[in-house]
């Protein structure tokens, strides 16, 4: 969750487009990096992504592109494709497209200068901002003391450039919350509960931890689950954590554990016992086609379900207790539904939600079984109702919980943006300042960066006027599409058509990039100057108590 690793891959890789000829025309990406690496997930380690469409297959990532048009006045980066998939973001298109709340959080772990990498994450939380979700910027400090090792004055002294950053580039501190983990009694807190639903055999499967991990890098992952779930401390809403894709892991567990932090689990039933999400879809397929073939007069029970399942063509629904030989079926998942809707026998077959108890009380569970309207069944553990709707039952169950002292969280949505090429090619590594630009670099040595960088030009201005260049293996490129372009898709489809086309040649576009960025880094300075006076009144601890606790001093 925390955007501390956008400098430490590449990103040149298939994306998909909206409209294809277009994007391609406004986006820096092109085909699998040469060398990179096979697609790993690891939110503190180097990764790199070689493929981003094993993203889509591996860890259920869904394409950006199929949604955008859902959203209203879309950032550049989601037009270029900089922003190339998402988790559940459909809800939080919905909410800021009909004036309905939604929130929008990030972290950052003070390692080091913010840089051009950093400023996608700023860009993205500003615009949900601006479109009207609440804001929250975190400074990830327990994540830095805890798993990089950084002393609390060293996270005070980069704590103070990356907010300063933030609000130069137009985050409102007065619609917005800012905040630092050790700071933060309410996240702590929660993360204390959110700890209760963790178990340490995840930890080792998700982040390969082991018998050396610390305990306060184990907390300090507890402590991002609850700032991930903190915006929605006040009521539940559609949250959406900007991160690159090495972050996934934390999201998904924190989607794992607002779910377990839930009252109810709403699911769909067909008869009393309960059914995975695959036995649910070969029951819910048996009962749509016996509901047909039986029509009104006649009562479909489960021991018909059964026998579709074994053989369609042998069900006897006007048998008053029909039987079913079932062989040795191959798939395990049929096998189990069958036996399953055998142990039921003349049991009704019939559609319902079910509401599930996960967390409640006995006052919450009582509460729930009163507001259930129509027809309903109780039983020790769960509650069916026939009248309603899985989306009114979800809310129900949510409105039960918030009335008796529970969070109803929604599950966190993310977005995911691609990686920046190293200004030297291959990754772009804080470890290497040529290889990337500080947001508090001199602005001439940002001119001299870029100046210097790798392009994706041919190797003589002859071949660059006959084939034209590379823009899609090109750093510089990248800079015109996340960064010198802005808002205006024209000016990056000049420059990728004229790189393309022959017309524009390496040095000319360095050129001309280099002073764009000199220009931003001078005006960004600028207002870092302007905002530094209104650090000092923000609601938020400058200097962690925590260097008093450890011995360190004012030197």
């Amino acid at each position: 969750m925390t955007d501390d690793t956008p400098t430490d891959t590449d990103a040149d890789a298939d994306a998909p487009g909206v409209d294809p000829e277009h994007r391609a025309r406004t986006r820096a990406d092109g085909g699998t990096a040469a060398g990179a690496d096979d697609v790993t997930l690891d939110p503190w380690g180097s990764s790199t992504i070689a493929d981003y469409r094993k993203l889509f297959e591996e860890f259920g990532i869904e394409e950006f592109d199929e949604l955008i048009e859902s959203v209203p006045n879309p950032h550049y980066l989601m037009r270029r494709g900089v922003i190339f998939g998402h988790r559940d973001y459909g809800p939080v298109a919905e909410a800021l497209r009909n004036d309905e709340p939604a929130a929008v959080l990030s972290g950052f772990m003070p390692t080091g200068d913010p840089h051009i990498g950093h400023k996608l994450v700023f860009d993205e939380i500003i615009w949900h901002q601006q479109q009207g979700a609440d804001a929250y910027g975190l400074i990830a400090d327990l994540e830095a003391h805890a798993a990089r090792g950084l002393t609390w004055a060293e996270i005070d002294e980069h704590a103070r450039d990356y907010l300063l950053s933030l609000l130069a580039l137009g985050f409102d501190p007065e619609e917005g919350t800012l905040y630092r983990q050790s700071g933060n009694r309410e996240v702590q807190d929660l993360a204390f509960e959110l700890g209760s639903k963790a178990r340490f055999a995840e930890f080792e499967g998700i982040y390969g931890f082991d018998s050396e991990t610390s305990v306060s890098h184990m907390q300090s992952v507890v402590t991002q689950m609850a700032d991930i779930l903190y915006p929605q401390m006040d009521e539940p809403k559609p949250t959406v954590i900007p991160v690159g894709p090495d972050q996934d892991p934390h999201v998904r567990l924190a989607r794992d554990l607002a779910a377990r932090m839930r009252f109810f689990k709403v699911t769909e039933a067909y008869f009393s016992q309960e059914l995975d999400d695959d036995e649910r879809a070969l029951v819910a397929e048996a009962h749509e086609h016996l509901v047909a073939r039986a029509g009104a007069e006649q009562d479909v029970r489960c021991i018909h379900g059964a026998q579709y399942l074994v053989d369609p063509d042998a069900v006897t629904l006007d048998a008053d207790r029909p039987t079913v030989d079932v062989p040795e079926l191959d798939d395990s998942v049929r096998a189990s539904a069958v036996k399953k809707l055998q142990n039921a026998g003349m049991e009704p077959l019939r559609p319902r939600v079910r509401f599930l108890d996960r967390n409640a009380s006995d006052d919450a569970f009582e509460d729930l079984v009163e507001r259930i309207e129509g027809e309903k069944r109780r039983y020790d553990e769960h509650v069916d109702a026939f009248d309603l709707s899985p989306e009114d039952a979800e809310e129900l169950a949510r409105e039960v919980e918030v009335d008796n002292g529970g969070y109803g969280f929604q599950m966190p949505s993310s977005i995911y943006h691609r990686f920046m090429t190293g200004l030297t090619g291959g990754k772009m590594s804080s470890s290497i300042p040529a290889s990337h630009i500080s947001l508090l670099d001199d602005p001439e040595d940002g001119y001299a960066k870029v100046k210097s960088a790798t392009t994706g030009g041919r190797d003589t201005a002859e071949k660059q006027r006959e084939l034209g260049g590379e823009a899609d293996k090109c750093p510089v490129y990248e800079l015109y599409a996340y960064l010198l372009s802005g808002d205006d898709d024209e000016f990056a489809k000049r420059v990728y058509d004229e790189c393309v086309g022959g017309e524009r040649l390496c040095g000319d576009c360095k050129e001309q990039a280099a002073v764009l960025m000199k220009e931003f880094l001078e005006e960004h300075q600028e207002k870092r100057a302007e905002v530094e006076a209104a650090l000092d009144d923000l609601d938020i601890e400058l200097e962690s108590p925590r260097r008093r606790v450890a011995g360190e001093g004012d030197d």
